[in-house]
């Protein structure tokens, strides 16, 4: 069954909400005052829900549309790309880490609509939903790893997780487009 043609629904507006998050916690992560990283960990922290929040009800209530299929993965990006540039300028994770993040997040998005010019669909893999729960452990153990030290070790180690799985699921992506379009030609 293909996309809804109802594009205001619940799951979209989540997703709209998720991208209108995305200046609020950059300006709250960069804006020292009391509090702010709490606040931005849980800014966060609820737009991460509504990315869950957003396919539950779509699926939930069959109200899968064409936006929706379009705005989910862009809203995804601009969150964890916001995220990790901030904790760039905040000091707490090196730019060639994120710099591999967004490369691969660019690659992935290039490769899907090349796939999808040509009539292959690339879904998403355990690899990318495990890459997403790997970015959002490490975003908010190093968020709050200022006013909690003890953090600090943990939000490392989440972070070389991240590396190693956004390669990891990158490479899958490649494969298995790769291996569907051997099959199409053959």
């Amino acid at each position: 069954m293909g996309p809804r043609d109802r594009t205001f629904n619940l799951p979209n507006a989540l997703t709209i909400l998720r991208i209108f998050l995305v200046p609020l916690l950059v300006v709250v992560l960069l804006t020292r005052f009391e509090g702010h990283l709490y606040l931005g960990a849980a800014i966060f922290g609820l737009a991460v829900l509504t990315d869950y929040l957003d396919g539950f009800f779509a699926r939930r209530r069959n109200e899968v549309t064409r936006l929706g299929i379009l705005l989910d993965p862009l809203a995804d990006k601009l969150l964890t790309a916001a995220a990790f540039l901030s904790l760039v300028e905040m000091g707490l994770v090196p730019a060639w880490v994120v710099m591999i993040i967004i490369a691969r997040e660019l690659a992935v998005t290039g490769l899907r609509n090349v796939a999808a010019g040509r009539g292959v669909l690339i879904h998403a893999s355990g690899l990318g939903k495990a890459k997403m729960v790997a970015q959002v452990t490490a975003v908010l153990l190093l968020l709050l790893s200022r006013p909690v030290p003890a953090l600090r070790l943990p939000g490392l180690v989440s972070l070389g997780v991240v590396v190693v799985v956004t390669l990891v699921s990158g490479a899958d992506y490649f494969w298995r487009y790769w291996s569907t379009a051997r099959v199409s030609r053959g």
